[in-house]
């Protein structure tokens, strides 16, 4: 076969392929845009596990009318505009990837508004070809409605896995997200019914308590910086750790944000569990939520389509400080069991 240019169609659901893995890859995708644009309040809904339809709603800065075309488009973006932004990125989404890419495998409505524009503007795409664009009247947000996902490429749609499973992976998300933005309600509805509402007061614990009951929710201990100065005063190390008598069979409690990204990081995974070396029985792992902030430019966002894993400049020092500051929140504030307890 002669080397030839790929026609724009086949190159966008190749590049969508890489974004929108399965219904849970679009509510990140919605999800983050949302919280870029300042939402306070975000409301996601899905019918057959985000299969037939997803709808993500927020009150935030909206898209001005003359750029909501150019919106979904591939690589127009509002958050940089040079290679050297990408060190100073502090944005969840900065590729201008996600909504173009979703467009071209699904049918996407977009209605959104700004507070200075006396109107909205509704946008409809199908496969990633514009269908209308009209003027429509909502208050200042955005609403954006993803139908029919991977009704162009039915090899992709066969691999999605049942409902109850899509569900899951949409409620993963929703609550990490829950977990990073306190002060942002959330609200997620499966089937028109509400499984999962955050309250949006600032509360980290509030959340914590919704997303894992009472109980465990109200013994997890607040992580307190280290007694000793950080080697990189920089890094500042915030969460919730739970004491040594909850714990679970498996790391994946262990819940990571960098600069209010979710990340998969095996070291600080580590790091945690290392801060309780002694503290729980062989085999059991706590749970935590982790927040590590830290300059921009010492930390690599762009390693993966997903951003869910990073490059730190100095991994090192990063695993150092989650280590002690985790291990110091459990010397003070937690009795310590004897091992194998």
């Amino acid at each position: 076969m002669p080397i030839r240019i790929l026609p724009e169609e086949v190159v966008s659901q190749i590049a969508a392929g890489e974004v929108v893995e399965r219904p849970a890859s679009v509510v990140k995708e919605l999800v983050e845009n949302s919280i870029d644009a300042g939402a306070r309040l975000i409301r996601v809904e899905t019918e057959r596990g985000g299969k037939k339809r997803i709808r993500v709603s927020d009150d935030g800065r909206g898209i001005p009318s003359a750029e909501v075309e150019l919106a979904f488009r591939r690589h127009a973006t509002s958050k940089l505009a040079m290679t050297d932004d990408l060190s100073r990125i502090t944005t969840l989404g900065f590729r201008g990837e996600a909504l173009a890419s979703i467009a071209a495998v699904s049918r996407l409505t977009c209605i959104t508004r700004v507070e200075e524009e006396p109107v909205g503007t509704r946008l409809q795409l199908e496969g990633g070809r514009q269908v209308a664009c009209i003027e429509d009247g909502r208050p200042p947000g955005t609403t954006i409605a993803v139908e029919d996902l991977f009704f162009n490429v039915p090899a992709r749609r066969k691999f999605l896995r049942t409902e109850r499973t899509e569900r899951g992976h949409i409620d993963g998300w929703l609550t990490r997200y829950a977990m990073a933005y306190p002060e942002i309600g959330f609200t997620l509805l499966h089937d028109g019914k509400m499984v999962f509402q955050s309250p949006g007061n600032g509360r980290l614990r509030d959340v914590l308590i919704e997303v894992y009951g009472l109980e465990v929710g109200a013994a997890m201990l607040a992580i307190v910086p280290p007694e000793r100065p950080m080697d990189v005063a920089n890094i500042q190390v915030r969460g919730f750790v739970s004491p040594p008598s909850f714990h679970r069979a498996n790391r994946g409690y262990i819940t990571l944000f960098v600069n209010g990204r979710w990340v998969q990081d095996a070291r600080l995974t580590y790091a945690v569990i290392q801060a309780y070396h002694t503290m729980l029985p062989v085999g059991r792992y706590p749970l935590a939520v982790v927040m590590v902030r830290m300059p921009p430019a010492d930390v690599d966002v762009n390693v993966h389509p997903t951003k869910s894993e990073v490059r730190f400049r100095d991994g090192d020092q990063v695993f150092r400080a989650v280590q002690r500051a985790v291990r110091q929140t459990l010397v003070t504030q937690s009795p310590i069991p004897a091992v194998g307890q």
